[in-house]
């Protein structure tokens, strides 16, 4: 398993799609990701407001999520919460986590809450989840190809297409990840 490192906010745990790579791709052993419970605690949130109906799966799906993976959760950062400043003190747990953690890279849709100059005295870089996947991708691309295929395949309700998946992605935020797959539609 890679010791690179990296937290992975809220918003990429939801929608399910975005959840779904990010976690097949962390079970290559590419990298290793991490959270907390307060992270979990913020998408579910979010998720019961949308989708009210999902309550009861939703508690299966996060203790899966957790037991699938040896060593994610990230305890004992709350001491570092204090001195850390961001543009929203909400989002300071996600950094505090990542300095706990030894993560390089916090993966997160909201850039702008996560300014460079001020994660950069933690040696710490906020990045999008669509730089992050082509970015492992350009280093792996067998086992990322392998994994979203997989990932495709197991959709089942409603299955899809090659072309109907990379359409998912784009909707997702994810045009680059979209783009370079599309290269290598045969393999998904």
């Amino acid at each position: 398993m890679s010791r690179f490192t990296v937290v992975i906010d809220a918003n990429i745990f939801y929608p399910a799609p975005l959840r779904d790579l990010m976690l097949r791709l962390m079970a290559t052993g590419l990298f290793r990701g991490r959270w907390t419970e307060k992270i979990h605690e913020e998408w579910t949130r979010n998720l019961l407001i949308d989708r009210p109906d999902l309550a009861d799966r939703i508690p299966k799906t996060v203790e899966k999520i957790n037991s699938s993976f040896l060593d994610c959760l990230v305890n004992g950062y709350e001491h570092f919460i204090p001195c850390i400043h961001l543009p929203d003190l909400d989002d300071r747990h996600v950094v505090a986590a990542a300095i706990k953690a030894g993560a390089e890279v916090i993966v997160t849709s909201n850039l702008k809450d996560f300014p460079p100059q001020m994660l950069e005295p933690y040696g710490i870089e906020a990045i999008h989840p669509d730089d992050f996947f082509v970015d492992v991708f350009d280093l792996h691309p067998a086992k990322v190809l392998e994994a979203v295929a997989k990932m495709r395949r197991g959709l089942v309700k409603p299955p899809m297409d090659q072309d109907e998946f990379l359409g998912c992605l784009r909707r997702q935020g994810l045009p680059q990840t979209a783009a370079t797959l599309e290269k290598y539609k045969p393999a998904i």
